[in-house]
């Protein structure tokens, strides 16, 4: 199996790109790069390099809340994704690691 990255993409659930969600904007164009998997996550609560914390405010309203976009596939295919999401985040921050993938066995030949 070819060696697997993982990119990572740290932005804020309020970033926009072309008036909708930075974090769609970004899985969408992942998608259409054929990058082979990605997934939003929202956090909790989180600080970065703008100093600020982030969290769920008062009764459940969110000042600004961080959100994660994680995506794997083949190294090559991620930095090829790169070059079209570094213009998307004005800020944030964005990692690309080595990462192992773990093969699930097929349930039928799983042993009791």
């Amino acid at each position: 199996m070819p060696a697997r990255k993982m990119l990572c993409i740290y932005v804020d659930k309020e970033d926009r790109w072309r008036g909708g969600s930075l974090a769609e904007a970004l899985v969408r164009m992942l998608h259409r790069h054929q990058v082979a998997g990605a997934t939003v996550v929202e956090g909790f609560m989180g600080f970065g390099g703008r100093g600020r914390v982030h969290h769920r405010g008062l009764f459940g309203i969110s000042d600004s809340r961080p959100v994660i976009i994680t995506a794997v596939d083949e190294e090559h295919v991620l930095r090829e994704a790169i070059e079209y999401v570094r213009p998307m985040v004005a800020q944030g921050l964005i990692t690309l690691q080595d990462i192992e993938v773990v093969p699930l066995t097929p349930p039928e030949q799983r042993q009791v």
